[in-house]
């Protein structure tokens, strides 16, 4: 099959804005890794994205990646004269998220009878079929995927979709390049970061925002920290200049318990030395970070929120708390670090359930039937 995959946005240059944040969302994340695992199935892909910066080339190969940047203002256009040269053999449409311009894709698809899968990764995607023409347009592909329950109710209540036409499937992670760790590699690898080996260790690992709960965390540490003065919270990821400033502040105040890692390419190996994962965030799809966290074989302390709602099952593969309660979120953690056995029977749970359902040799497949299925039958 020869595949389109649009997304809103590819970024390329910088790896952080100028406030500290880092530039490339989940969704090109996502992207990318679905381009290149529906590639090892022996399908074509070309992904279509905005065009943001004068440097970037408007078409190049990314690792057997078609990439084609698409010119401001007249994507739509532009889209529409590709898929009719260039690009006239496409065989089936795949939209991660709702971008403008995908919605002459999806003209394209229905004037030439080819089939398009839409699939939303985040909870403020989800759209309102009457709210606008656009809406409505997105309204009519040939089937869904939702990375979350919350996000397949959405396309139900809002979209007005189908509901045989929605598959929940998560985005997915090769998880073994997250393997279990094991109660001997983690005290290694403690000593490493100049630790006692019997050190507990809180692993907070995502952007560094508001949005993601650091707030909360700073509140439950203090609380965790008079508990327990010997144990150390990690934190890492690129975020915000001010609040990494202010963390290091508390650090400071808190016998240097906080662990300011900053951004890391492969944060493997914290994942494999911590005991405990924290993830307090307000506003989720599925997070990338817990299913990796998971895959390592941590247990989790998690906000009550759709996406983690599908991971973090309580007394199963962690504990789910109100995203605003710092005293409920120091309780469950501590609650982890005095009990070994708990917490080692929790993450084996967590580590099976990531293998079972978000390892790309369960995901990649269904999605590739989803959009092979959809050609057939179109």
């Amino acid at each position: 099959m020869n595949i389109c995959l649009l997304v809103k946005d590819f970024a390329v240059g910088k790896k952080f804005s100028k406030d500290g944040l880092p530039t490339k969302s989940g969704a090109e994340f996502h992207a990318e890794n679905h381009a290149l695992q529906l590639i090892k199935l022996g399908n074509r892909v070309t992904i279509m994205a905005k065009k943001r910066f004068y440097f970037t080339k408007s078409r190049e190969n990314l690792n057997g990646i078609d990439l084609v940047r698409l010119h401001a203002p007249f994507r739509w256009l532009e889209i529409i004269i590709r898929l009719l040269t260039t690009h006239r053999d496409v065989d089936v449409f795949y939209i991660i998220g709702t971008p403008k311009f995908a919605v002459w894709a999806v003209l394209f698809a229905k004037l030439f009878n080819k089939p398009i899968t839409l699939a939303l990764t985040g909870k403020a995607e989800i759209f309102d079929k009457n709210k606008n023409w656009r809406n409505k347009i997105f309204s009519t592909c040939n089937a869904y995927i939702a990375t979350t329950h919350e996000i397949q109710r959405g396309f139900i209540e809002l979209g007005g979709i189908d509901a045989n036409k929605i598959t929940v499937l998560a985005h997915g992670i090769d998880t073994n390049k997250y393997p279990k760790s094991n109660t001997k590699l983690k005290r290694e690898l403690k000593v490493k970061h100049n630790l006692d080996a019997d050190t507990k260790v809180l692993l907070f690992c995502a952007r560094v925002v508001i949005n993601k709960g650091i707030d909360t965390v700073m509140k439950f540490w203090k609380t965790i920290h008079d508990k327990r003065p010997a144990a150390k919270l990690f934190v890492v990821g690129g975020g915000r200049t001010e609040i990494i400033a202010e963390l290091k502040e508390l650090s400071k105040q808190l016998d240097d318990s906080i662990m300011v890692v900053g951004e890391v390419d492969k944060p493997q190996e914290y994942y494999q030395m911590a005991d405990v994962y924290v993830f307090p965030s307000r506003h989720e799809g599925l997070p990338t970070s817990l299913i990796e966290a998971m895959s390592s074989g941590l247990p989790a302390v998690v906000s009550d929120i759709g996406g983690c709602d599908d991971l973090i099952f309580d007394d199963d593969t962690g504990y789910r708390v109100y995203s605003e309660d710092a005293n409920g979120f120091a309780e469950k953690i501590l609650m982890l670090f005095n009990d070994d056995k708990l917490r080692q029977s929790l993450g084996d749970n967590a580590a099976e359930y990531v293998r079972a359902h978000c390892d790309y040799s369960e995901v990649i497949p269904r999605l590739n039937d989803i959009l092979h299925q959809n050609h057939i039958n179109v």
